[in-house]
């Protein structure tokens, strides 16, 4: 199974912070691909590519145009994380019960309300607003019961090597 991230709306002015983070934390919990919806941003994907290729794979982002027809033409599961549908904690077991490949719709600015009908699952990180930074790693978590957390990336050129104290790593000459 593998899980997708689509990141709704993108604005270059701005949310390039906001659109590198949720792709940040889908690569470190999980996520196999984000792609990327909203206004064509190819620093952005140029700097996520930069990470992959330094702190290890595989991970991609991507941009398509259309999310209409990502979601048509998607074969697996659609998650819609929100604060208007079903706690999280309610419904995450139902969600990890199917082996079909999942979609995880992230917002941006206004979600298209087409998004709660088309979702196979609307799902709450919470009643109140939040960041879907936040939404989105809270959502990967619970999924992999934690087991993301020690997930080993392929052919890192820079590795930390956790430490009590102070910053250090490991940086392969290749």
């Amino acid at each position: 199974m593998i899980i997708k991230v689509l990141r709704l709306g993108h604005r270059k002015a701005r949310d390039a912070r906001i659109t590198t983070h949720v792709c940040l934390t889908a690569r470190a919990f999980g996520a196999s691909e984000v792609i990327i919806t909203g206004e064509d941003d190819k620093r952005l994907i140029e700097n996520v590519d930069d990470v992959t290729e330094r702190w290890g794979g595989p991970f991609r982002v991507s941009y398509q145009k259309d999310w209409k027809k990502i979601l048509k033409e998607w074969k697996g599961e659609i998650i819609h994380l929100t604060m208007y549908g079903i706690p999280i904690q309610d419904i995450i077991k139902k969600i990890k019960e199917s082996n079909k490949d999942k979609l995880v719709i992230v917002g941006g600015p206004r979600v298209p309300g087409e998004i709660f009908k088309l979702a196979d699952f609307n799902v709450a990180v919470t009643n109140q607003p939040h960041s879907e930074v936040s939404a989105l790693a809270v959502f990967l978590h619970m999924f992999f019961e934690g087991k993301e957390l020690e997930k080993r990336f392929e052919n890192p050129k820079i590795e930390v090597i956790p430490s009590k104290s102070g910053k250090k790593i490991r940086e392969s000459k290749i």
